[in-house]
Parts: structure tokens; sequence; C-alpha cells
């Protein structure tokens, strides 16, 4: 369900999941979280790493925001290992 990706009253909710497929040319990818689920993903909401040096198999943390088209991550960063 993904209301439950949303923040409620004012908490941000932040979620873990990988990298899984990016486009570059057109400056976006998808973020498969823990449970399977797939979210849009900008260069822009990109936090400390320019989308180019993104490699396509990094586990991230991001935020989940509604747009007009459907959920997207936002503030994404890199885990540290």
């Amino acid at each position: 369900m993904l209301g439950s990706y949303f923040s409620q009253k004012g908490r941000h909710i932040m979620h873990t999941g990988k990298i899984k497929k990016l486009v570059r040319d057109r400056g976006f990818g998808f973020i498969s979280d823990t449970d399977g689920r797939e979210i849009f993903f900008h260069q822009s909401s990109l936090v400390g790493v320019a989308f180019d040096a993104l490699t396509g198999t990094e586990d991230v943390e991001f935020e989940v925001e509604q747009s007009p088209k459907g959920p997207r991550a936002v503030n994404v960063s890199l885990v540290s290992a």
C-alpha cells in the first residue's frame, strides 16, 4: 500500500532500497525498495552524489513524496558502507 510511504503530521519517513535502473539520457531512474516496489527518482533529487557517478547498483536511502504522476523518491543519498 503506497500510503505507508508518506510522512504523517510533518514527520519524514526514510526508506532504503537499491538503484535498479538508470535512464541516463533522460536524467532519471528507479529505486527498488526493500518491499520490491519501484519508485521513480529524478537526478535533481540526489544529495551528495552526481547522477553520472551512479552505476545502477548502489544502496540508497530516500523519502517519498506524491507527485502528479505518482510517488517519487526525493532526498536520495547513498548508504554508507
